[in-house]
């Protein structure tokens, strides 16, 4: 899975690269990209990080350019809200220059941080073995019929209780990038996935074309 979406540039690949040098920017980003595709998340996320680069720069910008820089993601009034709020909350709590909490705790504390944001950037910026479970995580996953879960916190509890401890922490990455590229959400690219073999399709009603697997 891995190697598939380096080789077709999944956008968590490349803004990996960048962020696991700051925790804030991985913050920023996973919160940003809640309800937003991808490609756009990483274009907002670009030009609101080479305007306001720590916690006190995006204070500074103030509600309403905020929310301009933000204009195109998913509800981008509310994620103004909260990124103003967690960049106030981390300035409260002593943290400067780009520094946030590494601790499940000290992230879930942050207004707008939730279990999958927190757990991402844990992994991501602090290296710790967490798994946080997106909507690409929980759709591969179910897809592939490793887990039969509704809900990513379900998704989260089952997949720890099958996965190797040595492939927590790369996981999110490795079926993110995937879902990126080649299991989409619809119209996944069956014909040419590495996985057709042993996987399960579960909900996918249509072999997509040229596909010749079929299953349901």
């Amino acid at each position: 899975m891995r190697r598939e979406a380096t080789r077709r540039d999944a956008p968590v690949l490349r803004f990996e690269a960048d962020s696991v040098k700051s925790p804030f920017r991985a913050l920023v980003f996973t919160m940003l990209s809640a309800r937003t595709r991808d490609e756009t998340t990483m274009r907002v996320a670009g030009g609101l990080f080479r305007i306001a680069k720590t916690p006190e720069a995006v204070l500074a910008l103030g509600r309403r350019r905020l929310e301009k820089l933000l204009y195109g993601i998913g509800f981008y009034h509310e994620k103004a809200k909260h990124l103003l709020g967690m960049c106030a909350a981390l300035g409260a709590a002593g943290y400067r220059n780009g520094r946030v909490p590494d601790t499940l705790e000290g992230l879930l504390a942050l207004p707008g941080v939730g279990r999958k944001t927190a757990n991402i950037v844990l992994a991501r910026a602090y290296g710790k073995n967490t798994l946080g479970v997106d909507v690409h995580v929980h759709r591969v996953s179910n897809r592939l019929g490793l887990v039969r879960t509704k809900e990513p916190e379900d998704t989260e509890k089952a997949l720890l209780r099958i996965v190797p401890p040595r492939y927590v922490r790369p996981l999110n990455r490795s079926f993110v990038a995937f879902g990126q590229t080649v299991c989409l959400p619809r119209q996944p690219k069956c014909a040419i996935c590495p996985l057709n073999k042993i996987c399960r399709r579960v909900g996918v009603r249509e072999p997509c074309a040229p596909c010749a697997y079929g299953k349901k």
